[in-house]
């Protein structure tokens, strides 16, 4: 069956990986806003809360969102607040160079367009990237498992996407990821094909076989015309 849909996912895909220091980051969100011995109790409990969420969505892909850690850490998240936590990752946030002319290149053969993201951002956290770095149009659907009740490698995650793309063939569509388990394998179950571009420190999971390996997103549409 011919190709009708490329979904990506976002962070170590679609952007380059990036190793962070999670403590120290959130130590220097709070600074600004607290007393130094109370910057350090919120961010050592926001770390936790977040870790722990994490955790609950590799174990149970069970999704949750930044209001469910600041509740959790008992902060309050303030506008002030979020915005320097913003305005730190955004050197982590900008899009590979290449995913602009790939998702032309896929236009032009006819290829929808989707990301599904294991996100905690609000939608409108990741548009805003998408917008400042000129891909945001496109994109013709996405799903943020901030949204829904799953993350990947649930497969009513991967189901979700197909349907903000309006596809409903799983065989048409192509999953383009960096996570064994989570992307390789989940979209695999899900009836997808995956596309595996290693290009971060995450581990393989045993018995996941993408159906291909990519170095760069340009070497994706040359895979796709073979299927």
């Amino acid at each position: 069956m011919a190709v009708q849909a490329v979904i990506f996912d976002w962070g170590g895909t679609l952007t380059p990986w990036h190793t962070i220091d999670h403590d120290t980051l959130w130590l220097e969100v709070c600074t600004p806003h607290f007393s130094a011995d109370l910057a350090a109790t919120h961010a050592k409990a926001i770390r936790a809360a977040e870790f722990e969420l994490w955790r609950q969505a590799e174990t149970a892909q069970q999704s949750a969102t930044l209001e469910h850690v600041f509740s959790r850490a008992g902060v309050t998240a303030h506008d002030e607040l979020l915005a320097t936590y913003y305005g730190l990752w955004e050197p982590h946030t900008y899009t590979d160079p290449d995913a602009a002319p790939v998702m032309r290149a896929l236009r032009d053969r006819g290829i929808k367009i989707g990301v599904l993201s294991n996100t905690m951002w609000p939608r409108s956290a990741h548009e805003e990237v998408f917008r400042r770095d000129g891909v945001l149009s496109l994109i013709d659907g996405a799903v943020y498992s901030s949204e829904i009740p799953w993350t990947k490698p649930h497969p009513e995650a991967f189901r979700a996407a197909m349907a903000a793309v309006g596809v409903s063939d799983p065989a048409s569509c192509v999953f383009v990821g960096d996570r064994p388990y989570d992307d390789i394998y989940g979209a695999k179950r899900a009836g997808m094909r995956g596309v595996l571009i290693p290009n971060s420190e995450v581990p393989p999971h045993d018995g996941v076989i993408p159906d291909a390996v990519i170095t760069r997103l340009t070497e994706l549409p040359a895979h796709l015309d073979q299927w």
